[in-house]
């Protein structure tokens, strides 16, 4: 692996960028309609596109990083070429919630090749991806570029359009796909349904990229991420005090662990089935059912001791023990910030 990128896209920033940023759908499985016949590209750098191979004739518009690319000739230190929609697709429900933001329309121009990266480039891969990486920081800056989570994506995804045979496919399909998981996942945390108790309740978030991930990958981190990923659409939004969601997320999670048992989510896993379990435990004891609270806590403590074998050294491990302590020493887990 050439990068070691700390990857965090908190659903706080991803937020800050809906105001700014469309939030249109790109289907992996549906292939791009290609104007005309040419070689692919993208480019690295948002570039300004003008009518003839000249910087003083006149800008046709501006190129961001990222976009799909069909050269169709070189003249010098120049190309023209015709840049396509990155739109793909459609689904209906993915239609932008800020405004009536559309896509970039197809365009053709002369632009200048400093920057522009080939299917056929050698090393096109490494490069795109550290790009798309460097993107993907930026987007965590609020003091970074407005689109650059969006460019981020289309980034990993030319990774995987242009060079589906490096080694870097998998990891680029993981990426592209989460980060626009996160973008939805942010956009549905501010409506008024993501406080229902019923996962179904709420609009679920598109999984054919992620499912496409565990499929061309399978066994694969990548495709071990995407199924933990996918269990947002299964959570339930407000609890409401009531055991039958933790009951069922517990499950879900403890299921994950079994099916996963060495992935890079397993730990996280079984912690958020140990948190369940001791949330368990104080419903029931608001209830009164004695019998079903040492269940729960001895399942949470099970399920922490678990974490401790296989993960001592996990942040996950540490907070299932605080999780148990603090049961163990009569303090409440659930609803703990308002006693």
């Amino acid at each position: 692996m050439i990068l070691s990128v700390k990857r965090i896209l908190p659903i706080t920033s991803i937020a800050a960028s809906l105001f700014t940023i469309s939030l249109l759908a790109f289907a992996a499985d549906k292939p791009i309609v290609k104007p005309m016949a040419g070689p692919r590209a993208t480019i690295v750098r948002e570039t300004p596109l003008y009518v003839a191979p000249d910087t003083s004739s006149q800008k046709v518009g501006r190129v961001q990083e990222g976009r799909e690319l069909v050269v169709a000739e070189a003249s010098g230190p120049w190309v023209r070429v015709f840049a396509n929609t990155d739109v793909e697709e459609v689904d209906e429900r993915d239609a932008p919630v800020f405004g009536q933001e559309a896509a970039p329309p197809p365009i053709s121009g002369w632009m200048e090749a400093r920057g522009v990266v080939r299917d056929s480039t050698a090393d096109g891969d490494k490069v795109l991806m550290g790009e798309a990486a460097t993107m993907e920081i930026l987007a965590e800056d609020a003091r970074g570029p407005r689109n650059a989570g969006h460019a981020a994506r289309l980034l990993y995804r030319r990774v995987v359009e242009f060079y589906p045979n490096s080694p870097l496919a998998a990891e680029a399909a993981w990426r592209a796909a989460d980060i626009r998981w996160q973008f939805e996942k942010a956009d549905a945390f501010k409506r008024p349904s993501a406080k229902e108790r019923e996962a179904y309740l709420r609009e679920q978030l598109y999984e054919d990229e992620m499912k496409k991930v565990v499929k061309t990958w399978p066994h694969s981190k990548q495709a071990d991420m995407a199924a933990f990923e996918m269990i947002d659409n299964k959570l339930c939004g407000d609890w409401q005090g009531l055991p039958k969601c933790p009951e069922k997320e517990a499950e879900i999670y403890e299921k994950f662990a079994a099916e996963h048992p060495d992935g890079p989510r397993t730990a996280q896993a079984l912690y958020q089935a140990t948190y369940r379990q001791a949330v368990l435990g104080d419903m029931y004891a608001a209830d009164g059912t004695d019998k079903k609270v040492a269940t729960a806590r001895d399942r949470a403590r099970d399920l922490a001791k678990q974490l401790a074998a296989k993960f001592p050294a996990s942040d996950y491990t540490a907070r299932a023990a605080a999780l148990v302590y603090k049961f163990d020493q009569g303090i409440a887990v659930y609803g703990s910030d308002r006693e």
